[in-house]
Order: structure tokens, then C-alpha cells, then sequence
């Protein structure tokens, strides 16, 4: 089932068809590797060839989708190069995300992120890989809200859509209980409003995620 983060009633249907495009590569439903078809897309969303096209051709220039000619396009593969760049971005990025959230975060917020969070791990503890995935990007998504960093955020939002997929498959052959999580220590440095403590938990929380990742890499696949 694809999962909608956004309420799409009264959006026009491209765009309706871009966000339930872009969960399926984020929360790993279209594996690395996999093609997609238009046609494909238009019967799985079953909707118009219009909006899948513009969808497309969104998620293409954003690089969750790669055009490789022949009208052919395909979710992408990672390989330790594109891992590394992807590290260092978000190590770069993220921890800024969350030290500013460690000066606005309120009760209000806090609570949220800490009901997200017990839902989180009650995914972990149940096996449930799609709820993982879900609860820890609404985790993340809801941190860097509370930051006010719109120009951040989106940059964040578009490193997240390119190592989704393979996030899914380091799911699939460790398990939920083996995934690394700082979130408990973000929680408690944003209780503390410690914003130096955020962005080290969240660095933390980075670098062990993106470690797993390359971990769960086939060993035929190598930088180039």
C-alpha cells in the first residue's frame, strides 16, 4: 500500500500522483535497481498517462528516478561513492536542523515527536519494516519542521528520497530490532533545550544510519 504523508484532498492530480510516487521510492515500494514504466505506474495509481509523465519527469530532475535513454527509467543504485556523498551531506545538514529545533522545540512539538517516536518503536519491536520506515521519516520530518528551515528541510527531503530504497533492503536483511536510533537522545537533548547535544545525537544518528546502508551494499557494486 502506498502510504500518503500529505492530505491531497482538493490537489490537482499531478500532483496527488507526484506524492504518492515519491512514497513509494522514499519508503522503498520500487526497489534499487527496479524499472518503471508509465504505463505500469498508470495502472498501479490508477490514474491518467498526464500526471504520471509530470510526476515523472519531477522525481527525475529531483534524482530519486534515473532517466537512462531509451525512454527508460529506473529507481537508482547506490554505490559507496554515491553512499559517502550522501553521508557527508547529511552529516553536513541534518545536525544544523536539529540544533536549530533544540531552540524552538516547545511541548507541544516535543510531545509529537515523542508520540512518533513510541510508534517507531513499536514498529522495531513488531518486525514491521513499512512502519518503520514510516515512523522514522515523520520522526525526522517533524524535527526539522520545528527548526524552521525551510531551505534546509527541502535539501534534507531530496537526500532522503535518493537512499530510501536502499534503506528498505538493509531493513529487509537486518531486521527492524538491528537499526540503528538516536532518537531517544535527541528527545531528551531537545527536553533539555541543549542544541549542542541535538546536533550530536543527530550526527550520531546519521552516521550509524548511513553505515548500515553501506553495509547492506552487494559486494559487486563498488564506486566507479
Amino acid at each position: 500500500m502506498v502510504n500518503i504523508r500529505a492530505e491531497t484532498a482538493g490537489l490537482p492530480a499531478h500532483e496527488i500522483v507526484y506524492r504518492r510516487l515519491r512514497d513509494m521510492i522514499l519508503f522503498g515500494e520500487l526497489a534499487p535497481g527496479q524499472p518503471v514504466t508509465i504505463q505500469g505506474l498508470v495502472e498501479r495509481l490508477e490514474t491518467g498517462m498526464t500526471p504520471v509523465r509530470e510526476a515523472l519527469r519531477r522525481l527525475i530532475a529531483e534524482g530519486a528516478l534515473v532517466f537512462q535513454g531509451n525512454r527508460r527509467i529506473t529507481v537508482p543504485v547506490l554505490d559507496r561513492a554515491a553512499i559517502e556523498e550522501l553521508s557527508l551531506a547529511r552529516e553536513a545538514l541534518e545536525p544544523q536542523l536539529a540544533r536549530r529545533a533544540a531552540l524552538r522545540c516547545d511541548e507541544a512539538a516535543l510531545a509529537r515527536l515523542t508520540a512518533t517516536d513510541a510508534r517507531l518503536d513499536a514498529a522495531i519491536a513488531k518486525g514491521d519494516v513499512t512502519g518503520y520506515l514510516v515512523e522514522n521519516h515523520q520522526f525526522h520530518a517533524e524535527l526539522n519542521a520545528v527548526a524552521e528551515a525551510p531551505i534546509l528541510t527541502d535539501l534534507v527531503e531530496g537526500l532522503w528520497l535518493r537512499f530510501g530504497p536502499s534503506l528498505r533492503v538493509v531493513c529487509g536483511q537486518f531486521g527492524t530490532r538491528n537499526l540503528p536510533d538516536q532518537h531517544k537522545a535527541i528527545l531528551a537533548a531537545l527536553a533539555a533545550q541543549d542544541p549542542d547535544a541535538a546536533a550530536q545525537a543527530m550526527q550520531a544518528d546519521v552516521a550509524q544510519g548511513m553505515t548500515q546502508i553501506a553495509a547492506g551494499l552487494p559486494d559487486s557494486i563498488d564506486s566507479k
